[in-house]
């Protein structure tokens, strides 16, 4: 084809391929900004927490949870042991009654 042959692009068509490729960028800068705060959201490092914990003899550890400054163990006993986070230190011992 010669380029004299070519009808004018018409100004609909025009818009249109503007609209799109505008559209393209502000979803791409979207993707962009969605993975960003991801990656910075997850990059937080973990709290600290002791090297180990040592449960007395006998026990089993049924669950575990952490909070501010302690580490939770509750045992297959009935018992809670409270351990100090940063040392790994058993602070508290209570006994859970039915």
């Amino acid at each position: 084809m010669n380029p004299e042959d070519q009808a004018p692009e018409p100004a609909n068509l025009r818009f249109l391929r503007r609209l799109v490729t505008g559209l393209t960028a502000v979803m791409l800068a979207g993707l962009i900004l969605i993975i960003a705060l991801i990656v910075m959201r997850f990059r937080d490092t973990a709290p600290p927490l002791p090297a180990d914990i040592h449960l007395p003899e006998g026990e089993i550890a049924r669950a575990v949870t952490l909070a501010e400054g302690l580490v939770i163990v509750v045992t297959d006993s009935n018992r809670v042991l409270i351990h100090d986070r940063l040392t790994g230190r058993l602070k508290q011992v209570i006994a859970l009654t039915e």
